[in-house]
């Protein structure tokens, strides 16, 4: 009787005449004037969005377990006179992009000064709104990246939850709506926190190859599944991976404890780069499993490296993720296995270059600016 997943519509609506009794999008404004809207399903797995914040997700927990690292003060509203890094809420997702993804820079052609990862997490959501079937909840809503004479981006997000699945689907579509073509950089930073993350937590990912992404990791580079003790001054270490996937271009991670995990799944074809941020310091213990179209190197340097993808004036492209959990050591076995078969049997996502000697990552990116 208790497990969700073996209810019917039909003995539900037996029994109640609202079916946000259970599953629900639970809109409400803080006292700053931050909109929140809470993501609840009887699942036990429930988040907080943000559509003031890009329309991401802060706080998140299963079962009342916490899963992601929150900083201090959160959720803080946009202001774009502070950095990247004091504006940070932490949280299940931080989206990175939408024009540039790594650390603060001036561009080689024009001159423009870029803060880290970019301005999306400072964009407010418009026509926010829920539309529902018997077993599924979307949420959705609209952004814009845009400057008078400069870029014309929007994006078009929602959020779907399944009644008694312990997870949700993201998509995104982008358009230009310039009439001229735009860089297009964009990384999904889901960032993991206590007690999933934890000294004994593991990595499993269906790669062909990771690449060590900073100086720091070079030298533990044999260790990156592996997640370490809270430990002082941390130097962040960030890992490439090379995704391999599936016959409809799928992959998969997850990010596992000995009875609990995340699993991550997404489209290569979308997203052909996997970016892994561990950051093990001591407080500040949050760590980092980021599908994206790109890797945290900065616009000056994927142009360079021939791994900047641009959008077309008119042209549109879509991203997406699948976050779960998976709750009991048969889960977390059933996730691994996915993995290793995919490894044996995937391809190589296509649009992936990171065979060469240009994949470090600037450093000093772990200070504010």
């Amino acid at each position: 009787m208790l497990n969700p997943n073996t209810w019917s519509i039909d003995n539900l609506k037996k029994h109640s005449v609202d079916m946000r009794q259970f599953m629900d999008f639970r809109q409400s404004t803080l006292a700053s004037g931050m909109r929140v809207i809470e993501a609840y399903n009887v699942s036990g797995f429930h988040f907080t969005i943000l559509p003031d914040r890009g329309m991401d997700v802060w706080a998140a927990t299963y079962k009342g377990i916490p899963l992601t690292w929150i900083s201090q003060g959160s959720p803080h509203m946009p202001d774009n006179g502070q950095s990247w890094l004091r504006q940070f809420n932490g949280g299940l997702l931080t989206t990175c992009g939408l024009t540039h993804v790594g650390a603060p820079e001036k561009d080689d052609l024009s001159g423009e000064q870029r803060d880290l990862h970019g301005n999306f997490t400072r964009l407010r959501a418009g026509d926010v709104h829920v539309e529902a079937d018997e077993t599924t909840l979307r949420l959705k809503g609209t952004l814009a990246e845009a400057a008078l004479f400069g870029s014309q981006l929007r994006l078009e997000r929602s959020y779907t939850l399944t009644l008694g699945e312990p997870g949700f689907k993201i998509e995104d579509t982008v358009t230009n709506l310039s009439d001229t073509p735009s860089p297009l950089m964009v990384v999904y930073h889901c960032n993991l926190g206590y007690p999933l993350i934890a000294e004994g937590t593991r990595l499993s990912s269906a790669n062909v190859k990771v690449y060590p992404g900073t100086i720091a990791s070079d030298g533990d580079f044999a260790h990156w599944p592996e997640y370490g003790a809270a430990t002082p001054n941390f130097k962040e270490q960030v890992f490439f991976h090379h995704p391999r996937a599936d016959e409809n271009g799928m992959t998969e991670a997850v990010i596992y404890r000995e009875e609990i995990g995340l699993a991550f799944r997404w489209d290569t074809r979308q997203m052909p780069y996997l970016t892994q941020w561990k950051n093990t310091r001591q407080g500040m213990y949050v760590c980092g499993v980021e599908p994206g179209n790109c890797i945290p190197e900065g616009q000056n340097a994927a142009r360079k490296n021939d791994r900047l993808e641009m959008l077309e004036a008119g042209a549109s492209r879509s991203f997406g993720c699948e976050i779960m959990v998976l709750d009991g050591g048969d889960q977390v076995a059933k996730g691994i296995n996915r993995i290793y078969k995919m490894r044996e049997n995937g391809k190589p996502a296509t649009g992936t270059k990171l065979d060469d000697s240009n994949v470090k990552v600037v450093g000093g990116a772990d200070k504010p600016v």
